[in-house]
């Protein structure tokens, strides 16, 4: 991959229309990469931007991390609950089961000054990099 190494940002304002920007980005970041891992990438950056916005606080911040064989996707943001999974509803609770079911690990990280939810995606479609 390319990318290796480079560690890629954003920072994003509190409007939902920001999501469309953020898609872009991802989709321009990753365009060396096979069309199936950046269409997973921007639908998990996407959840886990859009939780962010909805249940976290600005300064809202996106980074895209790819390593050997995976890409870390990282997104800050300033609320002080941590994310959780919900019972799905018309009304949401959706997001992290779907980041769940596409990242090969996710999780969250507290800080001083709020919150990182983080999830890993395999990019190397050999043995060492499928999702088990």
């Amino acid at each position: 991959m390319k990318l290796r190494g480079v560690r890629h940002e954003i920072g994003i304002s509190a409007e939902l229309s920001e999501l469309a920007k953020v898609r872009h980005w991802v989709r321009a970041v990753l365009c060396d990469l096979p069309a199936n891992v950046i269409s997973t990438a921007v639908m998990v950056v996407d959840e886990l931007t859009s939780n962010a916005l909805r249940h976290g606080r600005a300064p809202y911040h996106v980074r895209l991390l790819p390593g050997a064989a995976k890409l870390r996707i990282e997104v800050d943001d300033a609320g002080g609950e941590p994310a959780r999974r919900r019972t799905p509803s018309d009304q949401g609770g959706r997001g992290l089961l779907l980041v769940e079911r596409c990242a090969a690990a996710w999780g969250q990280l507290r800080r001083p000054s709020g919150k990182t939810l983080w999830a890993e995606l395999a990019t190397d479609p050999g043995p060492a990099g499928a999702r088990g």
